[in-house]
């Protein structure tokens, strides 16, 4: 892990993260998007960072090996009267899976929400990813319950699980 930096996305990285997004979606079906990526211009990816930056129940996090981005995770404030809370997302690139990155993302946000007032990390991952599951119970996310048929992949269904983890 010593070779990992792990900072905060800016502006700068608005390209670079498009062409993450292609590549882990086609990775894996774990994301809600697959090797199209999101469907954003470099500019609005830009205006999202600097919106994450400026909302202190936000962030947006790289984790880069050198010069190349293995790794991201997020907080994303939730509004009005569930305001307390965030939602979590991690994702690594698959040829660094089982190497920490994740590990060291969860750590950094769990870090960053105590530190600005974040009461509640929500979280949904697939039922059937059971080494995300761990992960996510290695931090102290708990299960609250499942979302049946939350994302549909080639005529399948996919259950997912939702957690949360309370830092009141």
């Amino acid at each position: 892990m010593g070779d990992i930096v792990i900072r905060e996305a800016s502006g700068q990285d608005a390209k670079e993260l498009i062409g993450y997004r292609k590549r882990i979606g086609g990775e894996s079906d774990n994301l809600t998007y697959g090797p199209e990526g999101l469907p954003v211009t470099e500019e609005e990816e830009r205006g999202f960072l600097q919106r994450m930056h400026e909302d202190r129940h936000s962030v947006f996090y790289c984790a880069w090996k050198g010069e190349k981005l293995v790794g991201t995770g997020s907080l994303g404030a939730l509004s009005g009267r569930m305001g307390h809370r965030s939602e979590l997302a991690v994702s690594v690139i698959k040829e660094e899976w089982n190497r920490g990155i994740g590990g060291e993302l969860m750590k950094k946000l769990i870090e960053y929400a105590r530190a600005n007032g974040v009461e509640i990390i929500d979280l949904e991952v697939r039922s059937d990813h059971a080494r995300a599951i761990h992960l996510y119970e290695k931090y102290g996310f708990r299960h609250i319950g499942t979302s049946p048929a939350f994302f549909k992949i080639g005529g399948r269904y996919v259950d997912f699980e939702l957690m949360y983890l309370d830092l009141r």
